[in-house]
């Protein structure tokens, strides 16, 4: 069973997240202490941290700042109420992997973090994605359908692949813009709605099973059919 360590110094949200993160698979000890929590990461062997941002004994900047310091390359989540971008962009240039804002839905917290455990474990043919007969060659830059070759645009191509690496996950607008476009969403825009448009177009052909679906409310997942 994959081990978290949640570090959090408002019992209340660190309960929320131990819970949620339990009922996704993974053991999650809490520390409600910057210090602590540094202490308990450099000598426990945990596949994830969730690291809130503002902490007694330590800043949680200073927390994910020491551990990169000391090679130690867990994933860190860091969440935080403080929501601007150059607080963001401070969080993630210090060490952290992925931020995510205070309040949050629980189920963006496990996608979050089940996204940040499998980059982790990269398999032997990571070079090479499948997802029924999808195929992407992240070596040549080819796709192909059911052995058709796809012409993809450069953003095209790593929407697909952040969509096929999540393969059988929903993954929200959110996080689709933060990975694949790499600076935070604006629920203004409409970009993603037009590249997954275009993309489907492109996928999910005439006479093809559908592959992209979009899952009301919460964002999309690719995903062989039922």
């Amino acid at each position: 069973m994959p081990r978290a360590l949640v570090i959090e110094d408002d019992e209340v949200t660190a309960r929320d997240i131990v819970a949620e993160l339990g009922a996704h698979g993974l053991a999650a000890d809490w520390v409600a202490n910057g210090r602590e929590g540094l202490e308990r990461a450099l000598a426990d062997g945990y596949d994830i941290i969730t690291l809130d941002r503002m902490l007694p004994g330590m800043d949680g900047i200073d927390v994910v700042s020491a551990l990169r310091k000391r090679n130690v390359d867990t994933p860190v989540l860091m969440i935080s109420a403080l929501s601007d971008v150059d607080d963001r962009v401070r969080g993630l240039r210090a060490g952290g992997d992925d931020y995510l804002t205070k309040p949050f839905a629980p189920d963006e917290l496990a996608a979050r973090a089940e996204v940040l455990l499998r980059r982790r474990r990269p398999s032997a043919n990571d070079t090479r994605l499948r997802v029924a007969d999808l195929e992407l060659d992240l070596v040549r830059h080819n796709a192909e359908r059911n052995g058709e070759a796809l012409t993809l645009l450069p953003t095209e191509f790593r929407l697909l692949e952040f969509l096929m690496r999540n393969a059988g996950q929903v993954v929200t607008r959110q996080m689709i813009f933060e990975h694949v476009w790499g600076f935070h969403f604006d629920p203004g825009t409409n970009v993603i709605d037009v590249h997954i448009g275009r993309l489907r177009r492109k996928i999910d052909g005439a006479g093809q099973a559908p592959l992209i679906r979009t899952v009301r409310g919460s964002g999309y997942v690719l995903a062989p059919a039922d």
